[in-house]
Order: C-alpha cells, then sequence, then structure tokens
C-alpha cells in the first residue's frame, strides 16, 4: 500500500496543478467568454473521448501484462501531454494533446486493480478509501501550487506537472513492484478488450452489480460537468482567479483526505458499503443544489465542509464492484468502471460548457449562473434513486 499510494499522490499532485490554470489557456486563444467556456469544453472532451476508447484496453493489458509496466506507460503519456501542453501555440495543438494524453493514461483504474489485488474484500472499501485520500492531498498540494505557480506564468505549472510525471516514471521503474503474481493471468483477448460497449456490458452482467452501472454513470456525469465548469463558473458568478480556484479545490482535497484518508474505517464498522453510498448521495445532491445557489464564495467554501458523506460515495461503490469481479480480471472490470467514467467524461462538457455559455451573460452573483449544478443536483438525485432500488432488491 505504501508503494501505489505514494505513485497515486504524485500522479494526483501533477494532474491538480493543471486545474487552475488550463481553462485560462484556453482563454488565451479565444476572444470572449462564451468561446472560452466551448473550447474548453472541446479540449476536455478530447482527453475523455481517448480515454473512453484506451481504459479497458490497458486494464485488459494490465491483467495480462501486470500492473506496472501499464501504469508506466501512463506516467510516460502524462508527462509527454504536459510538456507538449506548455509548448502549444494554438487551440489545435491542445486538442491533439490531450488527445494522445488520454489515449495512454489509465492510472486510476490500474491503480485500483493493484489495491484490489493485495487486499482482501473485506480490506477494500477502507484501502479504496486510502487511494481517494491521496486523491485529496494531491488535490490540496496541486491545485494551490498550480494557482501561485499560474500567477507567475500560465504556462509555468504544466512544466512542473512535466516534471513530477517524469519523477512518478523513474519512482514506478526502480522501487515500485509488481502487484499480479504471473501464475494465473488471463491471455488478452483484443476483440473484448477493445470494445469499451462489451466491457461495460460484462460489468452490469456480474453478481450484485447490475442497476449500480447507471448510478456510477449518473453520479459520474454530475461530477464531470462540476469539474469541467467549477473554475469558470466561479469566475463568472464571483470573479475568482487562479488562486481562489486553486483554495477552492484545495479544501475539496483536505475533506477528501480527512473522510477516506482517517473517517471512512470508522464510518464502515457502524455502515455497510451500501448505506454508506446511499446517505452519501444524499448528501451530495443537496451539496450540488447548494452550489448552485450559492450568493457569496465563501458559500463554495461552507458546502464543501459540509458535504462529509459526499466523499465516501466512490470507495463504497467501488469495493462493492471489485468484490463482484475475479481475481484474473480485476484490471478488466475497473478499466470497465474508468472507461464508463470516462465516457461521462466525455459527455460533460457537451452539456456543462453550453449551459455556462447560456448564463455566462448574467450578471455576477445571479442565480441562474448556478445552472450546471443544479443539473448535477438532479443527476445525483437520480443516483441515489437507482442505489435504494438496486439494494432494496440485492436484500430481497
Amino acid at each position: 500500500m505504501p508503494f501505489i499510494m505514494l505513485t497515486v499522490l504524485i500522479d494526483m499532485i501533477s494532474i491538480g496543478l493543471i486545474i487552475p490554470v488550463l481553462p485560462a489557456l484556453v482563454g488565451g486563444f479565444t476572444g470572449s467568454q462564451a468561446d472560452q467556456a466551448l473550447w474548453y469544453g472541446v479540449v476536455a472532451f478530447a482527453f475523455g473521448i481517448a480515454n473512453f476508447f484506451a481504459s479497458p484496453i490497458l486494464g485488459a493489458l494490465s491483467d495480462t501484462y501486470g500492473r506496472r509496466p501499464v501504469l508506466l506507460l501512463g506516467f510516460c503519456g502524462l508527462g509527454l501531454n504536459f510538456f507538449a501542453t506548455a509548448l502549444s501555440t494554438a487551440l489545435w495543438m491542445l486538442i491533439a494533446v490531450r488527445l494522445v494524453g488520454g489515449a495512454m493514461q489509465a492510472n486510476q483504474a490500474v491503480a485500483n486493480a493493484y489495491v484490489a489485488d493485495i487486499s482482501e474484500p473485506a480490506q477494500r472499501a477502507k484501502r479504496f478509501g486510502l487511494l481517494g485520500a491521496m486523491f485529496g492531498v494531491g488535490f490540496i498540494v496541486g491545485p494551490v501550487m498550480g494557482g501561485l505557480l499560474g500567477a507567475i506564468d500560465l504556462r509555468l505549472p504544466f512544466f512542473v506537472a512535466g516534471g513530477l510525471a517524469m519523477l512518478n516514471l523513474l519512482y514506478g521503474y526502480f522501487v515500485l513492484p509488481e502487484s499480479l503474481p504471473a501464475e494465473g493471468r488471463p491471455p488478452f483477448r483484443w476483440r473484448n478488450a477493445a470494445n469499451p460497449i462489451r466491457s461495460m456490458r460484462a460489468l452490469a452482467e456480474l453478481k450484485g452489480v447490475g442497476r449500480l452501472v447507471a448510478v456510477i454513470a449518473c453520479s459520474g456525469l454530475a461530477q464531470f460537468v462540476m469539474y469541467t465548469g467549477w473554475v469558470l463558473y466561479t469566475s463568472f458568478k464571483f470573479g475568482w482567479g487562479p488562486k481562489e480556484n486553486g483554495w477552492s479545490l484545495a479544501a475539496v482535497g483536505i475533506m477528501s483526505v480527512l473522510v477516506q484518508g482517517f473517517l471512512l474505517g470508522k464510518l464502515l464498522k457502524r455502515f455497510s458499503p451500501q448505506r454508506l453510498a446511499v446517505i452519501g448521495l444524499v448528501s451530495s445532491s443537496l451539496a450540488y443544489a447548494l452550489w448552485g445557489a450559492a450568493g457569496e464564495g465563501w458559500m463554495m467554501f461552507a458546502v464543501i465542509f459540509l458535504n462529509l458523506f459526499g466523499y465516501t460515495v466512490t470507495a463504497s461503490i467501488q469495493s462493492i464492484i471489485s468484490s463482484a469481479a475475479e481475481s484474473y480480471n480485476q484490471g478488466q472490470t475497473l478499466g470497465a468502471v474508468s472507461s464508463l467514467n470516462s465516457l461521462m467524461a466525455v459527455i460533460a462538457p457537451l452539456i456543462g460548457a453550453p449551459l455556462l455559455s447560456m448564463v455566462s451573460h448574467f450578471p455576477q452573483g445571479d442565480w441562474r449562473i448556478g445552472a450546471p449544478f443544479y443539473f448535477c443536483a438532479a443527476l445525483q438525485a437520480a443516483s441515489l434513486v437507482l442505489a435504494f432500488l438496486h439494494f432494496r432488491s440485492q436484500r430481497g
């Protein structure tokens, strides 16, 4: 666990670095806020569509050849992506770079498969929570660093992020051990792995999963609409810049670390993963609505800290799905989950960016600018209903 946790931490710091500055970089190639929102959506779409097709392939490759080489490929892809983004001089270059980067990057799915390899089913929810805590630490350190570095030079965070990805490549090569024993690895089947729809159908057919695929889809779409629009939304509504957005994302990271790293184990002693997922979906549905309705910048921070149970949903559902899969196809199963999330990341900019573009002309503080977050609240409420019905039918 310490090896893979450090790997994920470095990975997330490098990704977190670029979050406050990527929309501003896109804005440097556009002439208005509406154009900035739409083209930022296109850049996000490019990464997501490539990742959608690549994730099940990379997950299946990790089942056949081991987790370590696929992780190393992801670190290399991230590093090249960041350096090329920093050197981009036109929008088409940004889009092309993100397309290649998305195709090479499935680190989250493979890291989750790594944890499943080394954990008993009863340990997985807590350990997925520890990985989530590392994502949180990355979101504390990365966006703050990105905001501060971006205030010096807009392209500087991309160079620093590329350097961290290369550091992770060296760490993975020389230190990170392989988690998957050589015996019992299935052969790689290109026909199955290269079809993300087939992978998701197989995921839905796992005993005990069923409607949870729809829960992941709705919840993931809400999350990615929020990620796509957070920086532009706070810029339009409160006049925030990279520094303020960096601190707000750091607040999300602090709560993620607190809940997933320290409280999740205690919560799992009191609640089952199923019940915890339902409570978390209630909490996050309310949080999205309150973010959309916020009239002052401090309210965004208040909701971040009040949404305590919202940070337990991902680890709870992942543990249920991982426990439903066999040991020899954890990579492909969690790759299918990652591919589904990538599909939502593809769809999210197509919804979130036009919604933001439609409300970008309203004055700062206007409640209507929160339209993307009201949409997220409705999606999360749908996830809640589906999860409740699924768990009730499983008990039956």
